[in-house]
């Protein structure tokens, strides 16, 4: 049995994809608005309602893949919706709203296969709240993507697969930077400084050792610190 969340933007009318109701799946159905996005429940497979709003269910689906979503995406259309449909939606699979119950759930059988193959397969790290993916040199901090120099990449890539090591500025220079690399140590200081600064609320995961140099801090699931909200922000002010 897996967790189904269903996104549309259309009111009644009936169910998104009436199958569904004919399986043991349990489904989740929101509003597929970007605020009821950010608290979104986890789920194996995400369904995108695109049988009316075919415009607005593209733009939705772009954002998924762009806030850290990991989960599968099948697109519910109409038939005359699958000629606007292609790959630059960013979906994993487009479903017909009258599909019967065999087929959806194949299909979430197969979307969930694929995501698991894909999982054991992949170059990922995830640590104290952070995702790395070596094959596309990009980072999360709790599902949201990081902007990264290439060089601040590789810098908390190396202390992320360094865990608890501590390490001195002319170790991270040859490491990180190579030994061809003539520059001072000071800018080992500087990325350091500014990789803080991008991870936010997991900055301490940089420690300092004072006369030292600088290693990984490793937080357990339960001490992870929670994304700061606005009203964090309104209240430490």
């Amino acid at each position: 049995m897996a967790q189904l969340l269903v996104l549309s933007s259309t009111h009644g009318g009936g169910p998104v994809l009436p199958s569904l109701e004919l399986l043991s799946h349990r489904v989740r159905l929101i509003a597929a608005e970007p605020a009821q996005l950010v608290n979104a429940p986890s789920a194996d497979v995400i369904f995108v309602d695109a049988r009316v709003d075919l415009v607005g269910a593209k733009s939705l689906c772009k954002i998924l893949n762009t806030t850290g979503l990991d989960a599968p995406l099948i697109l519910v259309v109409t038939e005359g919706g699958l000629t606007a449909v292609s790959t630059d939606w960013g979906v994993d699979d487009v479903i017909l709203v009258t599909a019967g119950p065999a087929e959806v759930d194949a299909r979430i059988r197969l979307a969930i296969g694929r995501q698991s193959a894909a999982d054991q397969g992949s170059t990922r790290i995830q640590t104290s709240g952070i995702t790395i993916d070596e094959s596309s040199y990009s980072a999360k901090v709790h599902g949201k993507p990081l902007d990264l120099t290439y060089k601040e990449f590789q810098l908390l890539h190396f202390f992320a697969t360094h865990p608890s090591r501590v390490f001195t500025r002319e170790q991270l220079l040859s490491e990180v930077w190579g030994y061809d690399y003539f520059g001072g140590t000071r800018t080992v200081d500087v990325h350091v400084r500014r990789l803080r600064a991008k991870l936010g609320d997991l900055e301490q995961l940089i420690g300092t050792v004072r006369n030292v140099g600088y290693r990984f801090n490793v937080y357990e699931d339960d001490q992870v610190p929670a994304p700061r909200t606005r009203s964090d922000s309104r209240t430490d002010a």
